[in-house]
């Protein structure tokens, strides 16, 4: 029930040699100049208690960014309020891009990855995140992500 992006959009394999480039499991800089976090797009899954996640990569700014490694390990950091990103995770399975969505960053308790809410737009992931989807739609996406069409989005 949950798909992960490896890297943000915008990381280069050849990055991970550089001193001032660092990728993680959860943390990423680049050139010491872009920051961000991995966290959860979380969707509920229509008539059920489970919920379909996707892990994307959150640009933050410098501050952020350090305001929250400063908090990575510290009980009771999930009382910090969230931070605004940008999402840096594209999403093909969607007809239109995901880069670059706005976002609000919510950290959790210590151990669990942050929460992403996405801005209540029109776009067709941020008005999944809102309202749901049905395990159709899940199916869907599931196939969109195993078996991709030649352009990588779906219809």
């Amino acid at each position: 029930m949950n798909y992960t992006a490896a890297a943000p959009a915008v990381w280069d394999p050849a990055f991970a040699d550089a001193d001032d480039c660092l990728l993680s499991s959860d943390q990423c800089v680049i050139h010491a100049q872009h920051y961000f976090v991995k966290g959860l797009i979380e969707i509920p899954v229509i008539g059920s208690d489970e919920v379909f996640s996707w892990a994307v990569w959150v640009s933050l700014s410098r501050e952020n960014f350090s305001r929250a490694v400063d908090l990575w390990d510290t009980p009771g950091r999930e009382a910090e309020k969230p931070y605004f990103g940008w999402l840096t995770t594209d999403l093909s399975v969607y007809w239109s891009s995901t880069l670059n969505l706005k976002t609000h960053v919510h950290t959790r308790p210590v151990g669990e990855r942050p929460f992403v809410e996405l801005e209540p737009t029109d776009h067709p992931l941020a008005v999944e995140q809102r309202t749901g989807i049905t395990w159709d739609r899940l199916r869907e996406i599931a196939e969109a992500v195993l078996h991709p069409s030649r352009d990588g989005r779906q219809p």
